[in-house]
């Protein structure tokens, strides 16, 4: 033992292990409750995301075909010119 560079290991009092331990365990108690709250509150989120999604989809749908048709209207334009 006369090679620790700090002597020997000081023995830590039952209280200060316990305080220890405790705040350990209610830290983890803390977490898990904190983790499941957050968990119901995203799930919730994902629910309404889900349902605005195919609104979403159903108006980009729309657009994209408005673009397209806006588009091969102006192509046809180029080509062929109106007459008078």
């Amino acid at each position: 033992m006369s090679d620790l560079p700090y002597g020997p290991p000081v023995r830590v009092s039952p209280l200060i292990r316990f305080g220890r331990w405790s705040f350990l365990g209610a830290g983890i108690l803390y977490g898990a409750f904190h983790q499941s709250r957050l968990s119901k509150k995203e799930a919730k989120l994902r629910e309404i995301e889900a349902k605005e999604k195919v609104v979403r989809d159903a108006k980009l749908k729309e657009e994209k075909a408005r673009a397209a048709a806006a588009e091969i209207k102006a192509l046809e334009e180029l080509v062929a010119p109106v007459k008078k």
